[in-house]
């Protein structure tokens, strides 16, 4: 009898590490990206600083699939990073999670892992029923003091910090210490889908990354896309990724001064390799980047660094055809108005007659060349009718460049469903 009991007890241990584990990809699947976000430096001044404390960050999926990865990143760190525990579960609100969903994380079989400077780890895959469009909570556990040099700023969605208090990554129930509005360190989830599925990357810069959008509704214009795409047959199995930056510039990375030190990331054409190219499963970019190239000199940055609507042009070719390279299919979006606009609440002068002029330039470039796989023009969709300049006003955030929710709404309708279907 006492055999059985051991064999028993063997089955079932089996059994729980299989459902739990899934150490390849099963036949006739694959990886694609269902969150992702841009990694940046940290802005000027003391880093923020985790000790003995567990992160519980919050990413809404696009896709769905049954099993799942994550991506930590250590891209702008000067010295390791040493990672405890990490767990991923389904949130069930704010910061507490389904105990019966949450997931230890390995990666190369271990509970634990060093990170080297400028490096990134991928977990090892585990068995979880993924559901599209549904909130996560991936915890992460510091035991060392760990510098957030690698974060993003703009995550419009509250996350969660422990007190100093030890590893919290399996708690169901999270000791909440304090919030943050950022996403440090975690850069990616991916999901298992079929041969079928693919990922679409937004590249650009406050536009895509949600600047103007009401904190925890998900509102950026990708994440309405993506909702489209779930609602659509077609479009189950296409994850939609978020990979803007504010204030990021196509041409020139930040202006490393004491306003914005590096925080504004890499130039776009710096960054392309990493942030979309090296994304699971991409088939199709979603190019939002010059805007920032017209707006900055003379505001943020010398006039001396003013740009020409031939050089922003140039730029986005090189975009087209390294993607093309790859056969990762390009939409341009053109650059919404932006007279008005304002920087905190300040009028710095931002609107200029000959900045207007590069905008519809460019535009008009991306709307009659035919060099982008296609173009879905944003700026005839937000624009006032009665002074194109400017964006209409119920789709105005109030700094007059960004669009808020229902501005966001407009724009992703704006995309044929049509472009994303496999060919």
């Amino acid at each position: 009898m006492s055999h059985v009991i051991r064999f028993r007890s063997l089955v079932l241990l089996v059994l729980a590490l299989s459902a739990t584990r899934s150490p390849v990809v099963a036949a006739g699947r694959q990886w694609i990206g269902t969150w992702a976000t841009a990694p940046q430096p940290a802005a000027p001044g003391p880093p923020q600083t985790y000790r003995n404390q567990t992160l519980r960050l919050i990413v809404h999926t696009s896709a769905g699939g049954p099993a799942v990865r994550i991506k930590v990143s250590n891209t702008y760190g000067d010295r390791p990073l040493v990672l405890g525990a990490a767990h991923i579960a389904r949130r069930v609100a704010e910061a507490n999670i389904d105990p019966t969903s949450d997931r230890s994380l390995t990666f190369h079989g271990r509970g634990s892992t060093t990170i080297p400077a400028r490096g990134m780890a991928v977990s090892d895959p585990v068995n979880l029923d993924v559901a599209s469009l549904s909130d996560l909570a991936v915890s992460l556990f510091f035991p060392e003091t760990s510098d957030a040099t690698t974060s993003h700023s703009l995550a419009q969605q509250t996350s969660y910090v422990s007190a100093d208090t030890g590893d919290s990554t399996a708690a169901a129930t999270f000791p909440v210490a304090k919030t943050i509005r950022s996403w440090p360190f975690l850069t990616g989830v991916d999901v298992q889908v079929t041969s079928r599925g693919a990922a679409i990357v937004a590249f650009g810069s406050s536009l895509t990354d949600g600047d103007g959008t009401t904190r925890d509704s998900n509102g950026r214009f990708p994440d309405v896309l993506a909702a489209r795409l779930q609602n659509h047959p077609g479009g189950r199995e296409v994850g939609v990724l978020n990979e803007g930056i504010i204030g990021n510039r196509l041409l020139a990375g930040s202006p490393g001064d004491a306003q914005f030190g590096a925080l504004l990331g890499e130039a776009g054409l710096a960054r392309f390799d990493r942030d979309v190219l090296g994304q699971a499963g991409v088939r199709y970019v979603i190019v939002g980047l010059g805007i920032n190239d017209i707006l900055f000199p003379g505001v943020f940055t010398p006039i001396a660094d003013a740009v020409s609507a031939d050089a922003i042009i140039a730029g986005l070719r090189q975009l087209i055809a390294r993607a093309h390279r790859q056969g990762v299919r390009v939409i341009g979006t053109t650059n919404p108005p932006f007279e008005f606009a304002t920087f905190n609440g300040k009028d710095l002068g931002i609107y200029t007659p000959e900045r207007e002029a590069v905008r519809v330039q460019v535009n008009a470039w991306m709307l009659t060349t035919h060099e982008f796989d296609a173009v879905v023009d944003l700026d005839q969709v937000l624009r006032d009718p009665s002074r194109p300049t400017r964006l209409l006003p119920q789709y105005d955030s109030g700094d007059h460049l960004h669009p808020n929710n229902a501005g966001c709404v407009v724009e992703a309708n704006a995309f044929p469903l049509a472009l994303f279907e496999r060919r």
